[in-house]
């Protein structure tokens, strides 16, 4: 048993979705991840692309079931006194694989021990446990008080809307169709005039298209703040959909900038200088357009980093003018341009 304490907090997080280049796609997930000891229980446990079991897009009766379950209200759903505390983020089959753990209250502490990747009823400590994580002692004070904000409502809501403006229909029907498939909606409107304030406050951010003109920007922002809406304003780079894509992605994300993944995307002298926080999978994707509007796309780089700053060579194909870099791990997008 632990004797130190460790803080436990909430925190909104995202996995990523977006559009591959194989024409697969990776479904987007907004989920509330454990915050211990100020940084994000999921980053502790290798490149793992997983959510925890409070997702947004759980209905509600099932969300507040699980709230309840890690306040102990109700038996563990796995032998042994486990919990799932991340699961697949495409479903919810313990056989694609789950971090579970034991949670048990001590007096009025909580405990979370004995760590280990499951893909049945039964954990195998020995084979499968994460032996250098845990366990951790959280104030039951502290630990209620977190979780209960999520059941009275005092939790802020995803908002997982996108509005797109821009006279280039086809582009924007393209982009809209392939927000959708990942699990963000999408409308398309020339401007946001006589929009009800309710209405935009569905919206989470809100993508011009490369050909929409700075009159039709600064009227759709006005119409926002005139409806008292913060909302994150994308302007398109390139009339790319996965570039656009992950462009939304990232304004999407709502999780604190100090507890993401992937915090820094440059590029200088022919190279591309990527920052993450954690020991992580990257993968750099470059895409441009040529003369005649054609794109083209090139794999830079996909590998794991150690935590901190890397510099990463860019060849000829990947450093050419009208070119845009996108960095992705399993939590964060990031979208830099390349200059010369």
């Amino acid at each position: 048993m632990c004797a130190e304490y460790a803080t436990f907090g909430l925190a909104p997080a995202m996995r990523a979705g977006g559009v591959r280049n194989d024409g697969g796609y990776q479904v987007h997930r907004d989920f509330v991840d454990f915050i211990v000891d100020g940084r994000p229980l999921l980053f502790q446990l290798s490149d793992l692309d997983a959510v925890s079991p409070l997702a947004s897009d759980v209905p509600p009766a099932i969300f507040t079931a699980q709230v309840r379950s890690l306040l102990l209200e109700s038996p563990a759903p796995l032998p042994g006194g486990r919990y799932v505390v991340y699961g697949c983020p495409e479903c919810e089959d313990l056989a694609c694989g789950a971090v579970t753990a034991v949670i048990r209250s001590d007096g009025e502490d909580f405990v979370w021990r004995d760590f280990a990747w499951q893909t049945d009823e039964h954990a195998d400590l020995e084979l499968n446990g994460y032996h250098g994580i845990g366990p951790f002692r959280f104030r039951g004070a502290e630990y209620r008080a977190a979780l209960s904000a999520l059941l009275n409502g005092s939790a802020p809501e995803p908002r997982r809307r996108v509005l797109l403006i821009g006279p280039r229909v086809a582009v924007l029907a393209k982009l809209a169709a392939a927000l959708r498939t990942i699990g963000v909606g999408a409308d398309i409107a020339h401007d946001a005039d006589g929009v009800p304030a309710d209405e935009l406050r569905g919206y989470g951010a809100v993508a011009f298209g490369h050909a929409a003109g700075e009159q039709e920007r600064a009227a759709v922002r006005r119409a926002f703040e005139r409806a008292g809406v913060p909302v994150a304003h994308v302007d398109g780079l390139a009339p790319i959909v996965p570039l656009l894509v992950a462009q939304i992605e990232h304004a999407l994300d709502s999780s604190p900038a100090e507890q993401r993944r992937l915090t820094g995307l440059t590029v200088t002298d022919g190279g591309a200088h990527v920052e993450v926080t954690s020991a992580c999978r990257v993968t750099l994707t470059a895409y441009r357009l040529d003369r005649l509007s054609r794109t083209h796309t090139h794999e830079v780089f996909d590998g794991v980093l150690e935590t901190g700053r890397h510099r990463l060579a860019l060849d000829a194909k990947a450093a050419r003018s009208r070119s845009f870099l996108v960095a992705r791990t399993s939590t964060s997008v990031l979208v830099a341009a390349v200059r010369q």
